[in-house]
């Protein structure tokens, strides 16, 4: 038997359980509205739907659409035993689609000039997985 022990002493990496379904229909061109539909649990449908509205200038609706996968995906983690704090890996693909979340509304709340916001979210990011990130820009 092997014991993996955390040398830093915090809490272990989360790693959401897979949801592959909403991940395929997105690769496969269905629309993420669709996606959020039919699984509204999915934050990656959401970050999906925040990424093409900040992209068409929409931040309003992005902000929306993020806060609400962000907000999915934070009952995920709690769910997965997250207790609040502790890395998120972006190497992990079933988690990417919160981080992605995140990373859409910190952008958003930096749009619309929620400062305070956008430095909270974006440090939440950095903490949780910093390959995210640096991945997300």
């Amino acid at each position: 038997m092997t014991i993996h022990e955390n040398l830093l002493g915090g809490p272990p990496p989360t790693h959401l359980p897979d949801d592959p379904e909403p991940r395929e229909l997105l690769a496969q061109g269905t629309a993420p509205a669709d996606v959020a539909a039919k699984y509204p649990t999915s934050s990656l449908a959401w970050a999906q739907l925040a990424d093409d509205a900040f992209e068409r200038g929409a931040v309003v609706e992005s902000y929306a659409y993020a806060r609400t996968g962000y907000h999915r995906g934070l009952d995920a983690l709690r769910r997965g035993g997250w207790k609040g704090h502790g890395p998120v890996p972006w190497e992990h693909e079933p988690n990417r689609g919160f981080l992605r979340a995140l990373h859409a509304l910190a952008r958003a709340a930096q749009s619309i000039g929620e400062q305070e916001e956008y430095e909270r979210c974006a440090q939440f990011l950095k903490d949780s997985s910093p390959t995210a990130a640096q991945t997300l820009g």
